[in-house]
This record gives C-alpha cells, structure tokens and sequence, in this order.
C-alpha cells in the first residue's frame, strides 16, 4: 500500500531523498562524476544485465539526478520520472517514444514554437502528421480524432495566449479511443495543476522555468503512470538520444523547488495587481489571463488549476511597431523569452518565441502582432507597476498619432 502522499509544500523539500544513503548530508550531494566502478567484473555484468541495482553510467542515471526524479514523481503524482537537458529534449523523447510513421498526433490550438517546429520535422521526414485544434468541449475532440491518431498533446494554458483546454474533455475522449495523453505543465507548475491526477499519460515541464525559478539552468522533466513504462523510455529513447540533465543542474533544481510553493503564491499575488493595473489601460485593448473573471474559460481555470499563474498576455493598440515601442520603454522588466524567474520579463510572441510559426498559423493559435507576454516575478508589485506606468505613457502620445 502506497503511503499516505505528503502535502505539496512538504513534498517539494523532503520526498525522494534519504540523507542517510548519502552521508548524512542535510541537502542532496552534487555527484558530478560520469561513470562508476565496479567492485569486480561480475558485478558490472549484473548491473548491464539489469539483474542488480547499482549506478553504471551518468547517462543511465546519477544519484543526484535521481533525487530529483524521485521528487517529481512525487509532486506531480506519478509512478516515474525522467529528467532532460532541456524542455524541448523532454517533447522530442515523448513524441518519439509514442509515435511511429504514418502515425497522428491531435495537438491544442495553440503549442510552444519550438514544439511546433518539433511537429513539422516530424511531418516532413518520417510523414507523423498533426493538427491543431480548440478542445474545450469533448465533441470538438472527437471530432478531430483519425484512426491514426495515437497522442493527444496539449499545452493548458496555452502558450502565450492563455487559452484554456478542458482536461475532463480530453480525457474522456481519450479513454474512448484508447489514445495517450500528454500535457505540458509548464505554465502552471505542480503547484497549480496535476494532469496527472485527472487521468493524463504523462505531463512534461520546462524544468528551466517555474521549476528552477532562478533563470540559471535549462532543463526538462517528464512524468509518467507507469513506473515501468518510465524505465522503458529512460533504456529506449533517453538512452539513445541521450538529452540527459547534468548532476549540477539537477542539484540547481532540486534547490529552487524546495521554494516552489513559496514563489508561486507570490507570482500569482503579483500577477493580480498588474492584471488590475492593466484593465485600467486604454492602451491595452485585450488581456489574457485565466483567472480574470472577463476570461471566457475562467470556470475551466477554475476547475482544473488551483490558482490562475503568474503569466499575463496582452494587445495592445496598433502593431508590432508599437508593441516593440512599449517593450522598449520599460527598464525595470527586462525583455527576455524565458519565464518563472524572480525577474519579471516581458517578450513579443509573434517575432520571438513563435516566429518559428508561419504568420497564418500564428493567427490561427491567437497569437496577433500587438500581443505581449509578461511574466510576473517577485518584485515590489509598485516598482513593477511604476515601470508599466511609464511605458504607457511614452507609447500614448504616439498611438494618438496613428
């Protein structure tokens, strides 16, 4: 019988390490070291042979890596856990594990570029086709399922546009079908929401992001169901491909999730002042955030997400010229693509993080010329709000002119 599951604040510092296996070290040892000996020829074969456990080879696992598997496991409330050198690596591991030529993969209306761009290499060399497509009902999923279709990848919130996708909906189409679900966390963190929970596959993470909370590590996190199944892919695809995280990354991520909880209360508590802020702009003729009552899935949000993130996207009035002129006159928020830094930051989706997506697609996932992405960090929210104050009133006189 499983034990009884610790409540996440308590699990984001504890689950997955025993100080005693490790020198009675309070905080898990950096083991920076790419192989380890064997006590003697037959032991080596063993552990090749998977007959006893033992560590063989940094690429095949680290202790300090597997602290952070273990913890992931237990935050997001899954059987296993991989841990990637990026977020992206994390994607590519998953859809090549669970697809094959010819094969069909439903994604949400609006993906990650780089997950995009993924999905067109897919398509081009090996002919894995994809659509994208709204899923806040389970008629509008049923509706898009062939009988190729083997995944359902979704993003929820959507990146950048805050679009919600309903997971019962998803789900119980899925469960029909007999097709696997993957959903990337990234946004909201396993503080927030756990698809793995309302019966998703797998739920992967941009480690780099909310994750680590410090802007100083690239890395990427899948979980999944099936212990079994984990340790498959980690001898199969991971193996093989080989987009494994370093031991000091890990030993990074392990130290910025202990303060998850901690950061994300404050994001959130941040993001609500600016959000209010913002709607009292004239400049700002439209804003994206799922816990914003005008938001048209805010009781999607709201069953499925715990609190409505740190993430605000944007339009304002005009163009791309004039939203490059409002990022240019900030100085305190910083213009940079990540996010879940401690620094807010702020980028313009449609020439940065989703230029990899043709300007028709680009329409189609919501994603305008005038549409920016803030992410709130952990600032004084009057500092925060002083700097936005300022670009609006540099970019007014010029909207007047248009």
């Amino acid at each position: 019988m499983r034990e009884k599951e610790m409540n996440i604040e308590t699990a984001v510092i504890h689950k997955g390490y025993d100080s005693s296996k490790h020198h009675d070290s309070l905080v898990t040892p950096l083991y920076q070291t790419s192989t380890y000996s064997f006590e003697n020829a037959e032991q080596g074969e063993d552990r090749f042979a998977g007959n006893c456990e033992g560590n063989i080879y940094s690429r095949l696992g680290n202790p300090t890596v597997r602290v952070l598997e273990e913890r992931m496991t237990e935050i997001e409330g899954g059987e296993g856990a991989l841990a990637f050198g990026s977020g992206m690596a994390a994607v590519s591991a998953t859809l090549i594990y669970l697809t094959k030529a010819g094969d069909h993969v439903l994604c949400s209306r609006g993906i990650y570029g780089c997950t995009f761009g993924l999905l067109e290499i897919m398509e081009e060399k090996y002919g894995i086709t994809h659509d994208l497509v709204s899923m806040t009902t389970e008629q509008e999923v049923e509706q898009a399922i062939r009988p190729e279709t083997v995944c359902i990848y979704v993003e929820t919130p959507i990146n950048p546009t805050m679009e919600l996708v309903d997971l019962q909906a998803v789900m119980a189409v899925a469960k029909r079908h007999g097709i696997r679900v993957v959903v990337d966390n990234t946004f909201s963190s396993p503080y927030l929401q756990n698809p793995l929970r309302m019966g998703a596959d797998f739920v992967l993470h941009s480690a780099t992001k909310y994750l680590n909370g410090h802007g100083d590590v690239v890395g990427g996190v899948l979980v999944g169901r099936d212990a079994d199944e984990m340790q498959h892919i980690r001898m199969t695809v991971q193996k093989d491909v080989g987009g494994i995280m370093s031991p000091f990354d890990a030993w990074l991520l392990l130290r910025g999730i202990k303060t998850l909880h901690v950061r994300m209360d404050r994001h959130v508590a941040n993001a609500q002042a600016v959000l209010h802020f913002l709607k009292q702009q004239d400049i700002v003729k439209k804003i994206y955030y799922p816990f914003d009552d005008q938001h048209p899935q805010v009781e999607i949000a709201k069953r499925q997400m715990r609190q409505g993130g740190g993430l605000i996207s944007f339009e304002i009035e005009g163009g791309k010229k004039e939203a490059q002129a409002f990022l240019n006159a900030l100085s305190l928020i910083k213009i940079a693509v990540s996010l879940g830094d401690a620094e807010t930051l702020i980028q313009h989706p449609a020439s940065m993080t989703h230029a990899v997506v043709p300007p028709e697609n680009r329409l189609a996932m919501g994603i305008s010329d005038s549409l920016l992405r803030l992410s709130v960090g952990l600032e004084h929210t009057d500092d925060l709000i002083e700097d936005l104050e300022k670009a609006v009133e540099k970019v007014k006189p010029k909207l007047q002119e248009i």
